[in-house]
């Protein structure tokens, strides 16, 4: 995986936390480059976030939005989690957790139509 749609933090510290990211992996040489793209989702037992997408490597990308969870104490959605099943469906599915630090705290199916440009939306979440 090369890039995600559907990693999020919590509202409101959106910018700072991708100024964040984008600064602490060019600075330790990371190949990482994220950026807001103005689409917030709302969860019923999370609360609401801000979307981000991102190129670069998938490790280190887990690796420092579990960092900035814990550096800005908010909560963060880590996407890009495929389902194991390889059934062809009129609609694309991705899975995510909900992290503070480095605890889980739920999960999130998100769905979009797999024809025209939709974004994401929330189909199932789940506390942990």
């Amino acid at each position: 995986m090369q890039d995600s749609e559907t990693f999020g933090v919590e509202k409101g510290h959106g910018k700072d936390v991708i100024e964040w990211l984008n600064g602490y992996s060019k600075k330790n040489n990371i190949k990482l480059e994220a950026r807001l793209y103005g689409y917030t989702v709302s969860t019923e037992n999370f609360g609401d976030f801000e979307m981000f997408s991102w190129m670069g490597d998938v490790q280190a990308a887990r690796k420092l939005i579990i960092k900035a969870s814990k550096r800005f104490k908010v909560r963060v959605i880590e996407g890009g989690y495929k389902p194991s099943e390889r059934v062809f469906r009129m609609k694309k599915f991705d899975y995510a957790k909900v992290r503070k630090g480095d605890k889980s705290i739920g999960y999130i199916e998100f769905v979009a139509s797999r024809f025209g440009n939709n974004e994401w939306s929330i189909n199932n979440e789940e506390r942990r």
